[in-house]
């Protein structure tokens, strides 16, 4: 079911843990399924990301993808961690199940948000960054569902 990278992220997350006062904190959750994503960004004064941690409620699709995103992330401007999409993360692990790929949704929002909440601090725009959604569903109709 789950590829050999997603089992290692899983297993042996990455860059797991806080980061005190961090340049930028970002938290979204998706209520249908009950994850909730935070990821922490050290941005130095070039705007490069030097560190970045999560924390992560959720499956083990969860974990594994708030790992791979921090691994994409560090290391790059913050444009660059503007590039860092949902496919961007499935592919890095190698895919997810078609029922997992919320997981992966998250850990591009966890980004987002936290690169507005350093947006917000500094007084500064980032180009192509929109207020993020603290749900991932947030605006989406209310569907019904078959029990």
């Amino acid at each position: 079911m789950y590829t050999e990278k997603v089992m290692d992220h899983f297993q042996h997350p990455r860059n797991m843990g806080e980061i005190e006062n961090a340049s930028g904190v970002g938290t979204v959750g998706n209520a249908k399924c009950g994850d909730i994503m935070r990821i922490y960004l050290d941005i130095d004064e070039n705007q490069i990301i030097r560190d970045v941690k999560f924390k992560t409620f959720g499956c083990g699709a969860a974990v594994a993808t708030s790992s791979m995103a921090t691994e994409l992330v560090k290391g790059k401007n913050i444009q660059e961690a503007m590039e860092v999409t949902n496919k961007a993360v499935m592919e890095a692990l190698d895919g997810l199940p078609p029922v997992k790929v919320h997981c992966s949704l998250l850990a591009e929002e966890a980004i987002h948000a936290a690169l507005w909440d350093y947006a917000e601090k500094n007084g500064i725009e980032i180009k192509g960054l929109s207020k993020p959604k603290s749900d991932i569903h947030e605006g989406e109709e209310e569907e019904e569902e078959e029990y």
